[in-house]
């Protein structure tokens, strides 16, 4: 007896069940919960961070000549006399009238063509090639039919009218997205057609696939159907078809001049040069920090670009480049000083270093001012919107002369000053136990969410039923006070309290996360960033400061819990008769006096907790 009462004494609770606890007490026994928390939660973010090297910064390539234009020597024996200036005399672009003719091609994933190839009325009414940007990601009307094992794929044919003899002709590659034969590439296409050679837009070649799970190989194999298809035509000179490739089609490109010996030329704007991954990695980590993201932002890039696609089936991010002979013909490499997306200093010394192990000196590099990604002036997002000053009449200059075999005399790199900002991340590398671990604590984190909020519908319907009822009772049929689901000593309240913060934390998070995605697109498509950051700037160290005063409520929770359970002696050893029945029974509650309070509260909680761990893995917590 003397031994039970000692216990009830050091328990700290009075004589009317209420706790006698300090504030010092409640401290001593908060603080290290806070600490334990926080330093599971940095220790996380540790372990998830990921080297980043940004240097060397700010490089360049200083160009031989600010003048863009693109000149050949005269050639007599091939038919080229000189001009006024005693350059080549090339034809010019409007020198042609253009017709236009589609074809239908059925081709397998494998390039196979399942069945002839034939031609279709040219749906004029679908012809706002020239409206749209060369990598629209308009999908077209009518075209591109695919079942997943072949896809229907319409080439639009221009061809010079009047013009004698065969031709050269030039297959075009689509950049990121699913353009069209009718809304891509129009006016250049046109423009050569008028020059004098025989252009092929094709539908992208998409089959069943998606942005992130693109064959490269398969569309490659693709356009080299379409290659095909004008050698095949009386008016073309099979041994004088080149590539024209944007952006992510320079991938599909080095497959295509890989495996097709005969492609005789390339156009290759705004080069993806390296791999996905580098590529990606590169022009993201650079655009978050041109728009002003914090570091915090920039950190989420560094994470990404180091996860191990592989494990959700997306294999592209370390695509095997045929880079040993993708550069073996004569290469135009164009660039808009405005392009935020490629890495243009390394791009092109690798560019000239691959051509030049392949025995190839025939590299022509122009880089336009003001022009961005796509080679255009302004908005890309926009149409209508028209390419760099003299892009066109270089491109038609480079690829008459280069398809009659002249000798170029104008400077091999030209235009204004190249430049890089930060070097590619050649350390980019799948980790496959971080993304493991970073793909259960996402799925987990959803499926708590979603189990949490229909636990908390439930005990709304429960409240108001019991406002309309005017009581509630417990488990135990006893009633539960003012709180209809049983809970006590004010745990209720808190749950609400700190859920309602983080869950508003987490949309503070997809919100400032969402403006820097929103800042990028703008700013890829030609804009200019904001000269004050704001939200993108902000958002991150006030979701830390949030974050840190949430954590220390939950340990203050849990100090309350520990508190109350050792008034009603659960932790007493050993624990006081009946008091653990008292609590499971719901006659003397720690927590709740109904089984559903309790199961709620912990669900709630392993939830939340699961929402820092969120943050945590995204480096909340470091930066």
């Amino acid at each position: 007896m003397k031994r039970r009462m000692a216990v009830v004494s050091n328990s700290g609770a009075s004589a009317d069940g209420r706790s006698q606890w300090s504030a010092g007490r409640r401290l001593a026994v908060s603080l290290p919960i806070f600490i334990v928390m926080v330093g599971l939660l940095v220790s996380i973010s540790n372990l998830t961070t990921v080297p980043w090297d940004n240097n060397p910064t700010g490089q360049t390539i200083e160009t031989l000549t600010s003048d863009t234009a693109v000149t050949f020597a005269a050639d007599e024996t091939k038919g080229v006399s000189a001009d006024t200036a005693g350059n080549a005399a090339l034809d010019q672009a409007g020198t042609y009238e253009v017709s236009k003719r589609a074809v239908v091609l059925e081709v397998a994933r494998d390039g196979t063509l399942v069945g002839s190839p034939h031609e279709v009325a040219v749906d004029e009414n679908g012809d706002v090639s020239q409206q749209t940007p060369d990598n629209s990601t308009d999908t077209g009307s009518g075209t591109g039919d695919s079942d997943g094992v072949t896809q229907h794929i319409t080439v639009l044919i221009r061809e010079p009218v009047g013009a004698q003899g065969k031709h050269p002709g030039m297959v075009f590659l689509h950049g990121a997205g699913y353009g069209t034969a009718y809304n891509s590439f129009g006016d250049v296409a046109e423009t050569l057609a008028s020059a004098g050679f025989v252009t092929a837009v094709p539908d992208k070649p998409v089959w069943n696939t998606s942005d992130v799970t693109r064959d490269y190989p398969a569309s490659a194999r693709a356009y080299d159907a379409v290659v095909g298809l004008l050698r095949d035509s009386g008016n073309v000179d099979a041994d004088k078809v080149g590539l024209y490739a944007t952006s992510e089609s320079s991938w599909i490109a080095q497959y295509v001049v890989d495996s097709d010996r005969r492609i005789a030329f390339q156009v290759l704007l705004s080069p993806m040069v390296f791999t996905p991954r580098q590529s990606l990695g590169f022009f993201v980590s650079q655009d978050f920090a041109l728009v002003g993201a914090n570091e915090g932002y920039q950190s989420i890039v560094r994470r990404v670009f180091n996860s191990d696609a592989a494990l959700v089936g997306l294999h592209n991010f370390d695509l095997d480049l045929p880079e040993t002979t993708a550069y073996r013909v004569p290469t135009l490499v164009a660039y808009g000083s405005k392009d935020v997306m490629t890495a243009q200093v390394e791009g092109a010394k690798r560019i000239l270093t691959k051509a030049h192990e392949a025995g190839n000196w025939d590299v022509t590099i122009r880089s336009y001012p003001i022009a961005n990604h796509v080679l255009r002036l302004g908005d890309e997002s926009q149409s209508g919107t028209q390419f760099a000053d003299d892009y066109l009449k270089d491109l038609t200059a480079w690829a008459s002369g280069t398809a009659l075999g002249l000798q170029q005399t104008s400077e091999r790199v030209a235009g204004s000053t190249i430049y890089q900002s930060i070097a590619v991340p050649d350390e980019l590398r799948p980790r496959t136990a971080m993304t493991a671990y970073g793909l259960i604590l996402h799925v987990d984190t959803v499926l708590l969410l979603v189990i949490t909020a229909v636990m908390w519908l439930v005990a709304l319907g429960r409240r108001v039923r019991w406002r309309w009822g005017g009581r509630s009772r417990g488990a135990s049929g006893r009633r539960s006070g003012n709180d209809p689901l049983g809970f006590t000593h004010g745990f209720g309240n808190a749950l609400v309290t700190l859920s309602i913060t983080t869950l508003a934390t987490l949309l503070l998070f997809g919100a400032g996360l969402a403006q820097v995605i929103l800042a990028v697109m703008r700013l890829d498509w030609g804009a200019a960033p904001d000269e004050e950051p704001g939200m993108i700037w902000w958002s991150w160290p006030v979701i830390q400061v949030v974050c840190t005063v949430v954590v220390w409520a939950w340990s203050r929770v849990f100090a309350r819990l520990i508190e109350v359970a050792v008034d009603r002696g659960i932790l007493a050893w050993p624990p006081r008769a009946g008091a653990i029945r008292s609590v499971v029974s719901g006659s003397k509650p720690v927590l709740a006096s109904t089984r559903f309070a309790r199961v709620l509260f912990w669900l709630t909680f392993a939830a939340m907790l699961h929402v820092l761990f969120v943050f945590a893995f995204w480096g909340l917590f470091i930066y």
